[in-house]
């Protein structure tokens, strides 16, 4: 047989091997659990072992995850740390959402790896053992560095988010501060009016309400926020509210300058992505559009010319 085949073969076999190991497994942990119910006394009905059985499949995924994540454990403190950091920008503020994270980038190694172990050699063009350990190479990378790109897809997305908010909730907040509520209680009140608009500067403002509710210093909270979201647009006016903030100055008012210099900003931005509009469409204009035009205007008089042309100057 060829070796390609083997190995195959074998990692087939590996595979198979495992997902009837992990079913046991997880079989026997559902019989353990419905002898401990059973036990106990506890009613069983088909919604709650539905109920129960998610509960269990989350529960061992789980579990694998975290068992993935010792194999795959940061090499210093300074990279574990970025990871969180990452995830909390992300939005993931979980205390497990670092283990998770490390332990699906090995999963998902695996399982592409696994992928190309069960696609047919004749499809690979019968391969030598080099180019297919190459390609069980570079289908664990791509399968490592996936998650990767997905978090920092997460996190420009959730950024983009927060930028489009951040004006419209300063407005909100100026008119709360005119109003007469505090700084703090139009942070609360600014966050549950942008829950169903802006869920993402919501969640923010809410967890920032909550930091100044629980007894946190209102500039130890400001720079938490800043520190989560890493964006410049909240770090200065996080920067605004503790100078506002220690100097006494009128918050309204700092407000009020700060939202009209966003929109600006925001107005700036939106033109210059306007002006940038031609320059992108020159590419699909003169290799797409242009091409056709040309086809449909110009196509039918050649094709006339051919076919009545050609033939009287043959004839002369």
């Amino acid at each position: 047989m060829d070796l390609p085949l083997i190995i195959a073969l074998f990692t087939f076999i590996a595979i198979t091997l495992a997902t009837s190991a992990a079913f046991l497994y997880m079989n026997s942990r559902e019989a353990l659990q419905t002898w401990r119910r059973r036990a106990d006394g506890t009613p069983s009905g088909a919604e709650a072992t539905s109920d129960r059985v998610s509960e269990q499949l989350i529960q061992q995924f789980q579990a694998l995850l975290e068992w993935l994540a010792r194999l795959n454990q940061p090499s210093n403190v300074e990279e574990a740390r970025a990871t969180r950091r990452q995830l909390i920008t992300a939005g993931y503020r979980s205390g497990k959402a670092p283990v998770f994270f490390i332990g699906a980038k090995l999963l998902v190694a695996v399982l592409m790896a696994a992928l190309i172990a069960l696609v047919p050699v004749k499809l690979l063009g019968f391969p030598t053992f080099t180019i297919l350990v190459f390609y069980y190479v570079l289908a664990a990378a791509c399968g490592y560095y996936a998650p990767v790109i997905w978090l920092k897809r997460s996190i420009a997305a959730r950024k983009d988010a927060l930028n489009r908010a951040i004006p419209d909730a300063l407005d909100l907040m100026v008119v709360c501060v005119e109003a007469g509520l505090g700084l703090d209680q139009a942070i609360g009140r600014v966050g549950e009016e942008v829950k169903r608009t802006h869920p993402a500067l919501s969640d923010e403002l809410n967890l920032l309400a909550l930091e100044l509710r629980s007894g946190v210093s209102r500039q130890e909270a400001l720079r938490n926020l800043a520190l989560r979201t890493d964006m410049e647009e909240i770090r200065n006016l996080v920067a605004l509210l503790i100078q506002t903030d220690r100097f006494g100055t009128s918050i309204g008012q700092a407000l009020r300058v700060h939202a009209d210099s966003m929109r600006t900003t925001r107005r700036l931005k939106a033109e210059e992505l306007a002006a940038k509009l031609p320059v992108k469409l020159l590419f699909p204009l003169v290799f797409f559009i242009f091409p056709s035009m040309f086809i449909v205007i110009i196509g039918p008089a050649g094709i006339k010319m051919v076919r009545v042309i050609f033939p009287a100057m043959a004839g002369n």
